[in-house]
């Protein structure tokens, strides 16, 4: 056979992957393969492979008989949308996906390149778990792959996508990169299994319950997108990728836009009357965005903020907002965790920050104190405070209590901070307000119901407005709520070139 021939023998039987009768039974699953899954989401003829014909090293339990090129897992490059990415994708048909030392070492070549180059990296996971017949060495290379992605985060975007099983400590490579993408009922994520879980706490549940889509992206938060489909999967992380720069170093992408009437007189329309009348945030920020740009993040978990990008005047923004629809659009302990995280994100990737501001507090409870409220609510202190990106405030109504200073209030440096006329910027309600500072003249009057309203609208005209806040310089300018877009756009051009620069040290220590 000449060399010629041979070279294309082993490129075909490197497509094989696990031979048809498993590749068959992938599809029976509701599965894509891992090159049909690379076929989906590179652009078209962009993939080029590395180490196709990488095999595994093993000698035990008759391993040396099993061989099959590529170990497990395809590792390569290709485009989106015309923009570098560098790809691994675990193939279920060989070895169940399992991880090997050199499955492991493909990967992190990837990764390297990525960091090198400064390009994202795209993790399509569908895997058993470490390869048994290695032992340690399996083990050792999963430590590998999570300092490698620890060591590139903030450098270079890193999503997950979960194509099928990722459990116990394979789960901790998606855990720590940015975004974690879900395929309901195919794909599920968990340290210890349903069986383990029967023989230490006696419980039944199965794989879904315990670690499927909807439980992840509603309950746990480890999810931050789910899809009915693969297909569906792939288009969400390719519609992600749109809004994000290649690395650290750079812009997000801009899509070409021309200035027209930027006034929106729905906007004046959305907040009630009543102060204590919810309605959707999501409303403020359809409006405010360019039309059918927003692209929501962590939609059903923690629903009392609302995170997620969008583009303002064809620039990539990201939008942290308060939900008024749920729970009143209070700050607690999985709301925090969420929009800390997402500010984070933004600042390590160059992404400027808008946030929507209507909170009235923190949630109260002995849940939310014994669970650590204090230090969950800190996270997102800390995370905009550490902010360095361009950072505009809009109050639509309330600002209460430490929230205000909180959600990315002037004294926390904010760089613009606006306010509609509806806001009301004080340390609470006006209600719990005049209970306390006038209680000896309410209880003293022969009506004390009457007497209470009576203070109750005293404070209110004093301090349920945004006009105080302003005279001290902590509101920039309170505006119009039709002027919004108008406003946001001219504020964040002039912050484009914007440097600020933390204090030099080796790290933070944020409040984990």
């Amino acid at each position: 056979m000449d060399k010629r021939t041979l070279l294309l023998q082993m490129r075909e039987k490197s497509l094989e992957g696990g031979g048809q009768d498993r590749i068959q039974s992938q599809h029976k699953k509701g599965k894509l393969t891992a090159r049909e899954r690379l076929h989906f989401l590179l652009d078209d003829g962009s993939f080029q492979e590395i180490g196709a014909f990488v095999q595994h090293r093993s000698k035990d339990f008759g391993m040396e008989q099993q061989l099959i090129p590529g170990d497990g897992v395809v590792t390569g490059y290709g485009t989106i949308n015309g923009r570098l990415v560098y790809v691994f994708s675990q193939d279920f048909t060989v070895f169940g996906g399992s991880l090997s030392e050199t499955h492991a070492e493909k990967i992190c070549k990837v990764m390297d390149l990525a960091m090198k180059n400064g390009a994202p990296v795209i993790g399509l996971n569908d895997s058993g778990g470490a390869r048994i017949q290695e032992g340690v060495v399996s083990l050792g290379g999963y430590a590998d792959i999570f300092y490698k992605n620890t060591i590139a985060s903030g450098v270079v975007p890193q999503l997950s996508m979960i194509m099928g099983p990722c459990a116990g400590g394979a789960v901790y490579s998606p855990a720590i990169t940015d975004f974690i993408l879900m395929v309901e009922h195919t794909s599920y994520m968990f340290v210890t299994g349903p069986n383990v879980v029967k023989t230490v706490t006696h419980e039944e549940v199965s794989s879904e319950d315990l670690g499927g889509a909807s439980v992840h992206s509603s309950k746990s938060g480890v999810a931050h997108f789910t899809a009915a489909n693969e297909v569906e999967s792939i288009k969400q992380l390719r519609t992600l990728l749109s809004y994000i720069p290649q690395n650290c170093e750079e812009q997000a992408p801009a899509i070409p836009y021309e200035a027209a009437d930027e006034d929106r007189p729905t906007l004046s329309n959305i907040v009630p009357e009543n102060a204590n009348q919810p309605y959707d945030i999501r409303e403020v920020i359809e409006e405010v965005a360019d039309e059918g740009s927003f692209f929501e993040v962590h939609k059903n978990y923690a629903e009392n903020i609302v995170v997620g990008f969008a583009r303002l005047a064809g620039k990539s923004i990201g939008i942290v907002a308060n939900q008024p629809s749920f729970l009143a659009g209070v700050l607690d302990i999985n709301a925090s965790k969420k929009a800390a995280r997402f500010v984070r994100f933004c600042d390590a990737f160059n992404v400027p920050l808008l946030v929507f501001e209507d909170v009235p507090g923190f949630l109260p409870g002995t849940d939310q104190e014994w669970n650590g409220i204090i230090t969950n609510g800190a996270k997102l202190l800390y995370a905009f405070c550490e902010a360095t990106v361009p950072r505009i405030t809009v109050i639509t109504r309330k600002a209460y209590g430490g929230a205000y200073d909180v959600m990315n209030s002037k004294h926390i440096g904010a760089d613009i901070n606006f306010a509609w006329p509806t806001a009301e910027i004080a340390v609470m309600g006006a209600k719990g307000a005049a209970e306390i500072i006038f209680k000896k003249e309410i209880d003293a009057a022969p009506d004390k119901e009457a007497a209470l309203k009576a203070k109750e609208a005293e404070y209110a005209n004093i301090f349920a407005n945004p006009y105080r806040a302003a005279e001290r310089g902590f509101i920039d300018e309170v505006i119009l709520p039709e002027e919004t877009r108008y406003k946001l756009i001219k504020a964040f051009k002039m912050l484009e070139n914007k440097v600020d620069k933390l204090p030099r040290k080796k790290h933070g220590n944020i409040p984990l």
